[in-house]
C-alpha cells in the first residue's frame, strides 16, 4: 500500500511540473500566477479595494519581487507586451498602497491621487526584468517599441482617467482580444472620448495627446478622407473611435464642423473606498 501511495505522489509531482513547464512555454515566466488572483480579488470594474490590498499585500509584493528577475527579451512579441503591461499595473498598485492613504502634498492634483506620492511615475525606480526603471520609462521607452498605441489605454495608472484596470492579467494567448476590448471600451467612457453636440466639439482623453507620435503614426492615415485637412493627431483620434460610434455619432462627425479638444486628465484615485468597497 505504501509503495502504491509513493508512486501516486510521484506521478502527481511530475504532473505539476509538467503543467508549470507548459505554462512557462506560453507565458513569460510570471505573467499569470499570483497576479491573476490579485486582480480577481481586489479589482472591480476598474476600481480597486486598495485598503484591503494593503492589508493583504504579501502576494503582490512577492509578484513584484519576481518581476525583477523576469527574463523576457527572448520571448515572443505578445509575451513581452503582456509581461510589461502586467508589470506596469502591478507596480502602480504597489506604489498606491505604499503611500495609502497618501497625505495631500500638492494642490495640483486631487486629494486622493497616486500623484500625491512625489515622483510616483518619473522618479520612483523599480527592478523589472533585470533593469532599473521608472513607470514613465516603461511607458516611454519600452512600450513604444511594440507599435500598438492601444497599450496606452491598457495601462492602469491608478486613476479614474486611465483605461479600465482589468480584473484579469494580460496574456500572450488573449492579448489581441484584450486590446480590442480596451479600444472598444474607449468610446463608452467619457474620460476617453465624449461627443458634445451642444458645444459642437469632441472631447478626447489627454492620453491621445501624451502619446501623439504613436497614435498619429498608427491611425492618422486610417481616417476618413473628409478629415484630411485636420492635424495628424485629430485624424488619429477620429480613426480610433469612429468605427465604434453609434450611427448618430458618426453622422455628427461626417459634417466635419466640430473641433477636437483634449480634456484634462482625471488623476482621482480609482479607489473603491467610498464607492461601496470595503
Amino acid at each position: 500500500m505504501r509503495k502504491i501511495l509513493t508512486v501516486a505522489l510521484a506521478l502527481l509531482a511530475l504532473a505539476g511540473l509538467s503543467s508549470r513547464g507548459a505554462q512557462g512555454a506560453q507565458e513569460p515566466g510570471i505573467v499569470l500566477g499570483p497576479f491573476d488572483a490579485i486582480l480577481d480579488t481586489y479589482v472591480r470594474d476598474g476600481y480597486v479595494y486598495y485598503r484591503a490590498l494593503k492589508l493583504e499585500r504579501r502576494r503582490l509584493d512577492e509578484y513584484v519581487r519576481q518581476l525583477g528577475a523576469g527574463d523576457v527579451d527572448k520571448r515572443t512579441r505578445d509575451e513581452q507586451m503582456a509581461f510589461w503591461l502586467n508589470a506596469y499595473d502591478a507596480l502602480v498598485l504597489q506604489t498606491v498602497i505604499d503611500g495609502y492613504p497618501a497625505p495631500r502634498r500638492s494642490n495640483e492634483y486631487p486629494q486622493r491621487s497616486i500623484r500625491q506620492t512625489p515622483g510616483s511615475f518619473e522618479k520612483l525606480t523599480h527592478r523589472v526584468a533585470g533593469r532599473t526603471l521608472t513607470l514613465d520609462q516603461i511607458e516611454q521607452t519600452i512600450l513604444p517599441g511594440f507599435k500598438d498605441p492601444r497599450v496606452y489605454f491598457a495601462l492602469g495608472r491608478g486613476a479614474v482617467g486611465s483605461g479600465r484596470l482589468r480584473s484579469e492579467p494580460f496574456t500572450a494567448a488573449g492579448l489581441e482580444r484584450q486590446l480590442t476590448e480596451v479600444a472598444s471600451e474607449c468610446v463608452t467612457h467619457a474620460q476617453c472620448v465624449a461627443i458634445d453636440r451642444a458645444q459642437n466639439k469632441v472631447m478626447a482623453s489627454s492620453i491621445f495627446s501624451w502619446r501623439e507620435k504613436e497614435f498619429s503614426a498608427a491611425y492618422a492615415d486610417k481616417a476618413s478622407a473628409a478629415f484630411s485637412a485636420r492635424s495628424p493627431i485629430e485624424r488619429a483620434v477620429l480613426a480610433f473611435v469612429e468605427p465604434r460610434l453609434l450611427t448618430t455619432e458618426r453622422d455628427f462627425l461626417a459634417a466635419n464642423e466640430f473641433r477636437v479638444e483634449f480634456a484634462p486628465f482625471d488623476w482621482s484615485l480609482n479607489d473603491l473606498t467610498g464607492r461601496g468597497g470595503q
